[in-house]
């Protein structure tokens, strides 16, 4: 809410609306009524996440499931509800959030799955909708100033800039910038693609 009370401040336009990305009659409701309040809908950024972190002989059912319900059954979710609302308008774009992540992480066997999940979905909803000018791409953000990343511990923090080339952590403002592109009309032949964020680490 304070994000879009910015905006607001700054006079542009926007509303913050309470969502629980993994179920069903939350979509169904808030979808329409932003659609009716904003005055449509064009672009889908699956974007909410959360982290339980145990190895995989100690992680729970609760965590496993936790984390693909919001990563996954989100994603899957959102584009149920939103495209038919795009195919209706012609066309528009869904970006979603993967990660580095996704090739394995150490200790995050639910959270790895999740985001390698993210990137197939979004490939499958790119070769089913295209035909309706829809578009679907990923981000992979490498290590991010963010909350979530704040109580990795030092050791694992040097060792992650250790693989990067760029030798530090990325802003939300990077990650900000590559979503906005992928949801505009500069990558409008862009589809079925997962652009990765992550200052290099990827090929070191």
């Amino acid at each position: 809410r304070g994000v879009a009370a910015a905006i607001v401040a700054a006079g542009g336009t926007a509303r913050a609306y309470g969502h629980d990305v993994a179920s069903r009659e939350s979509w169904a409701t808030l979808v329409p009524r932003v659609a009716a309040e904003l005055g449509g809908l064009d672009i889908l950024v699956n974007n909410a996440g959360i982290t339980r972190d145990r190895s995989l002989m100690k992680m729970t059912d609760d965590e496993w499931q936790a984390v693909i319900d919001t990563h996954l059954r989100g994603m899957w979710l959102g584009c149920q509800h939103v495209v038919p609302v795009l195919r209706e308008r012609g066309g528009g774009a869904i970006v979603c959030l993967s990660s580095e992540a996704r090739h394995g992480q150490f200790g995050q066997s639910n959270y790895a799955a999740a985001k390698a999940g993210i990137v197939a979905m979004a490939r499958t909803v790119a070769l089913e909708h295209g035909r309706h000018g829809i578009r679907a791409n990923c981000v992979a953000p490498g290590p991010i100033e963010t909350p979530m990343t704040a109580p990795v511990p030092q050791a694992v923090k040097d060792a992650w800039m250790g693989r990067n080339p760029l030798g530090r952590f990325g802003r939300p403002q990077e990650i900000a910038a590559a979503i906005a592109f992928l949801a505009s009309d500069d990558a409008s032949y862009v589809s079925g693609q997962c652009l990765n964020v992550d200052g290099g680490s990827s090929y070191s």
